[in-house]
């Protein structure tokens, strides 16, 4: 027995048990993630599709800006602890869209709200008749004099909220270069007044019911912080500031006016539907692979019972990356995790089906099995290339169409195939050479060929 055999069974092993380890439960946590992560179709959640309003900018800085669009709501999502939802951009004939998947949230006005926490923070001031307005202020930009509107467009991403000693919290905050002039000439004139702070139409509230307005002590240029917060509040309004700023104006275009904040499209998944989703996925993968199993044994015999010993070992090792990487699990990204199973089947049959050849043809056990692997490589290689081509296609064409269940396909696929090269080329290949080493069988219908078929070539 070969020792660089034995160091690759050791490792074999190794791999499998690490894996194993990481996925069962499944719902344990390692690596700071708590089981596979679902899809939209099978946790069940919302799906929002808003327009983006990109007609002030210029055409050739609108993917800069809309990738830019797509990193903060990244940002934004991930704040409110929603690490499994997913953003995309969908463009076609010049008009930008942004896709959102938010699984586990089921319900779609909810959605919406989270959603409403990617518009700008507004700050509004008092009127003679204690009205809630704009506060704004005449600045210079690029030259030119504009009336601006003071937003959280203009805050740096780095507020921070400190405590003093008697636990009162401070949110401490700088601006950009315009929102230095625009808050000096808004806060000159506000001192001792309030200003308030609008999500869209609706002032922001504390934990406890009141509009967050906090007074103007003192003239604020780039640098300032809010006082009278509770540490909770100002917590929450520093994530949200830190989040970044959104160039772009998100919504939809209707009879010829934008109306922001408002879904192009909306859809609710119901997780009861994603439920059972999964149990006829469970199902007909068990079904399949039962009969695959059996096959398998009945035909190849004692090779059939290694390929199922590999495959056992592919599945477990395949569910791993998925959970460690993480890989965002979807219907059809099942299906290609199926696909891809079936495909190492395949490869193991290319490898036994010459390995029999060679075994009629009067070669040794040993000699048979290296004959066949050797032989088989090039056509699993080669059918194994033209699906890795297959599978980047379909990625790069789920993204640019926004279509994220054809690229849950293409990734589960792809991750597979890669794996089943490894184990019908590596796993597979190893144990048959420790068993052949060991000679604990030797008779040829072991190996599904009856010695009568065998030709003497003495």
């Amino acid at each position: 027995m070969r020792r660089g055999n034995v160091y690759l069974l050791i490792f074999i092993l190794a791999l499998f048990g690490f894996a194993l380890w990481s996925i069962v439960p499944l719902d344990r946590n390692v690596f700071g993630r708590e089981g596979l992560r679902l899809g939209l179709d099978l946790a069940g959640g919302s799906y929002l599709v808003y327009q983006a309003d990109v007609s002030d900018i210029e055409p050739e800085n609108r993917d800069e800006i809309m990738e830019g669009v797509k990193g903060v709501i990244e940002r934004r999502i991930d704040a409110l602890g929603i690490t499994e939802a997913t953003v995309q951009i969908q463009k076609q004939e010049g008009e930008y869209n942004i896709v959102i998947q938010i699984p586990g949230i089921a319900d779609i006005e909810k959605a919406k709200e989270m959603v409403g926490l990617f518009t700008v923070l507004e700050f509004r001031e008092q009127d003679a008749e204690g009205k809630w307005i704009p506060a704004t202020g005449t600045v210079t930009v690029n030259g030119e004099e504009k009336e601006l509107v003071l937003s959280s467009r203009y805050f740096k991403e780095n507020t921070y909220v400190t405590v003093d000693q008697v636990t009162r919290a401070f949110l401490i905050f700088e601006m950009d270069e315009t929102g230095a002039q625009l808050f000096k000439q808004i806060s000159t004139r506000l001192i001792g007044k309030p200003l308030a702070i609008y999500l869209g139409d609706e002032p922001l509230r504390g934990e406890d019911g009141r509009i967050i307005a906090p007074t103007v002590d003192e003239v604020i240029e780039d640098k300032g912080q809010i006082r009278g917060l509770s540490l909770v509040d100002a917590q929450e309004l520093a994530r949200v500031l830190n989040a970044g700023r959104i160039d772009v104006p998100l919504g939809r275009l209707a009879d010829g006016e934008f109306e922001p904040s408002v879904p192009l499209y909306e859809r609710t998944v119901n997780a009861t539907l994603g439920q059972d989703s999964i149990r006829k996925s469970i199902m007909a993968a068990v079904i399949g692979i039962v009969l695959l199993l059996v096959f398998m044994l009945v035909y190849y015999r004692l090779p059939g019972l290694v390929a199922c010993l590999s495959l056992g070992i592919y599945g477990v090792v395949l569910l791993g990356i998925f959970k460690l990487v993480p890989v965002t699990l979807t219907l059809p990204g099942v299906a290609g995790f199926i696909l891809s199973l079936g495909m190492a089947v395949d490869a193991n049959v290319l490898i036994f089906e010459r390995t029999k050849e060679e075994l009629r043809g009067g070669r040794s056990l040993a000699a048979a099995v290296e004959a066949g692997f050797n032989r088989a490589w090039t056509a699993i290689r080669d059918s194994n290339i033209t699906t890795f081509i297959a599978c980047l296609v379909l990625f790069w064409l789920g993204g640019e169409l926004g279509a994220l269940m054809v690229r849950g396909f293409a990734l589960t696929l792809f991750i597979g195939v890669a794996l089943s090269m490894f184990t019908a080329i590596t796993v597979t290949r190893t144990f048959l050479r420790l068993i052949i080493g060991s000679k604990v069988v030797n008779n040829l219908a072991a190996y599904g060929v009856p010695a009568q078929t065998v030709r003497n070539t003495k």
